[in-house]
């Protein structure tokens, strides 16, 4: 039991600071929950929760949402997502890890020491932030960085980037999570968690929110970077030093 309530806490801190920088709670979620399972059921429940998470994010931030950088960004994040959720089946589990700590590391010394210097706000680089994201989305459990990074080209109002992100990430974990599901990744086993990830997605994007509304993002997307790197390394660690992820 102490477990699952440990477990369910750092969920709610990567939900508010996943609000709070614009980047989606995946990136800190994702290799914080490899400590408590393996990587394919962390990859199935990321996605579930996912689902519940952008839900709460469009209903708190649904002002102004822009339905056409949604549609240019949305529509190859879905079909790449798909096509990187289908390819985990044939990828051995170990690789699949190590590949995305050494991605969410290099994500988050880029973000911290470039974050000054976004992408060009074009349709190719919505169409190119779109499969990339996608597709690392699906192979690794995240994608939200680079969503990030490409968005924030467009200089959006906090309101609308989050929604407009929100609504882009909602179809790619709906998109996932079929595939996960049907590959078993998440299973009647894990009914359990569903009420519990549903409250935390809810209390803390309104969290986030009012943190948004009273405090610097830019303190906080440091913080969650800082945090990333320190739990991505410690994962590449265990993998060089012991063998296993």
């Amino acid at each position: 039991m102490e477990r699952y309530l440990i477990f369910f806490i750092v969920a709610l801190i990567a939900e508010v600071l996943g609000t709070v920088s614009g980047f989606g709670s995946s990136i800190l979620f994702v290799p914080i929950a490899a400590l408590f399972f393996d990587f394919k059921t962390v990859l199935g429940i990321t996605a579930v929760f996912h689902v519940f998470s952008n839900l709460s994010k469009i209903a708190l931030f649904k002002k102004g949402i822009r339905l056409d950088i949604a549609i240019k960004l949305g529509i190859p994040a879905v079909i790449f997502v798909i096509l990187g959720a289908i390819t985990t089946k044939f990828l051995p589990v170990q690789q699949i890890e190590l590949g995305m700590n050494i991605i969410l590391v290099f994500l988050a010394l880029f973000l911290m020491f470039k974050s000054g210097r976004p992408v060009k706000p074009s349709n190719s680089n919505l169409y190119i932030g779109g499969i990339t994201s996608g597709f690392i989305a699906g192979i690794a459990g995240t994608g939200g960085a680079i969503r990030g990074i490409t968005l924030a080209a467009f200089q959006l109002p906090k309101d609308v980037f989050i929604a407009t992100s929100a609504l882009i990430d909602l179809g790619v974990d709906l998109s996932r999570a079929i595939v996960y599901i049907s590959n078993s990744y998440f299973t009647s086993k894990h009914l359990f968690y569903i009420p519990f990830l549903i409250g935390v997605s809810v209390l803390g994007s309104y969290l986030g929110k009012l943190i948004l509304q009273r405090t610097s993002e830019k303190t906080f997307r440091y913080i969650i970077l800082i945090v990333i790197l320190i739990t991505a390394a410690f994962q590449l660690y265990k993998y060089i030093y012991t063998g296993r992820s």
